[in-house]
């Protein structure tokens, strides 16, 4: 299985401390040696970097690791490949435009044997998860429209992640820049960073590092994970089922479907 990260904040801020964590696991600490992938949103823009390798011994994740690109919402993906070849084209997040906004798309999990149907958005690798992708994208196309309120969105997408749940693993992260949709069948965990702020110690790392210097009082950073990434904090772990709508660093809407 692969793992997520991504963040959702009321203030750009940079992903350096967690994506440090995560990337030891991408064939150090971890197994998830079959490439890595993250975007970061500014504005309507998306700065994103892939590569089909291990993520512990990218110098192009170091660079990431000590570059401080700010963003409100970032969405980063470790693969251990289970379905499609060890290639660029299937590293995640995979992105396509929807309505003049770029969306973003990782997935942790396998639905074996998943075919779509025929539309007007197209897988370009071989991966369950791309193919998801775009049949979300289809299906939001077919039935909703740019001028769809959010609660229309949300609600046709927490009923195909149910879909998609009940044929197998499917933990979701995916944004249009402006919110954070996130799925869970089996593993997911969040934290929500807010003032006072204080120390974090990395679980797959040796670095510590305290947020009452790196931020401002008004700053609310949460992060969203398969496995926490700290050893000192206490991370809220999500049921399965649960679904969760981040907006600036707050929970705006939630819910569970039945599996």
């Amino acid at each position: 299985m692969c793992e997520l990260l991504a963040m959702s904040a009321n203030t750009p801020t940079d992903l350096c401390f967690s994506f440090t964590g995560l990337t030891r696991r991408g064939g150090d600490t971890g197994p998830h040696g079959d490439g890595w992938g993250i975007a970061f949103y500014e504005g309507k823009g998306v700065r994103a970097f892939h590569e089909p390798s291990a993520s512990a011994s990218s110098r192009i994740a170091e660079v990431v690791q000590s570059h401080p690109i700010k963003s409100e919402v970032a969405i980063c993906h470790i693969r251990q490949a289970n379905v499609g070849a060890v290639t660029l084209a299937n590293t995640h997040p995979f992105m396509r435009e929807l309505w003049g906004r770029y969306w973003t798309f990782a997935h942790n999990g396998q639905l074996q044997g998943f075919s779509a149907p025929p539309g007007y958005y197209e897988p370009v690798g071989d991966t369950d998860s791309e193919a998801l992708f775009c049949d979300m994208l289809n299906r939001l196309r077919q039935h909703c429209d740019r001028d769809s309120s959010r609660d229309t969105l949300i609600g046709l997408l927490v009923r195909q992640a149910e879909g998609y749940a009940r044929q197998g693993v499917f933990n979701l992260l995916l944004s249009n820049g402006d919110w954070l949709f996130t799925f869970c069948t089996t593993k997911m965990a969040s934290i929500t960073r807010r003032a006072p702020f204080g120390p974090a110690r990395l679980k797959d790392a040796d670095l510590t590092v305290d947020f009452a210097a790196e931020t401002t009082p008004n700053d609310v950073v949460s992060v969203v994970v398969t496995e926490p990434l700290t050893s000192d904090e206490r991370w809220d772990i999500y049921q399965p089922g649960e679904w969760r709508l981040w907006t600036a660093g707050e929970v705006v809407q939630r819910g569970r479907v039945s599996l």
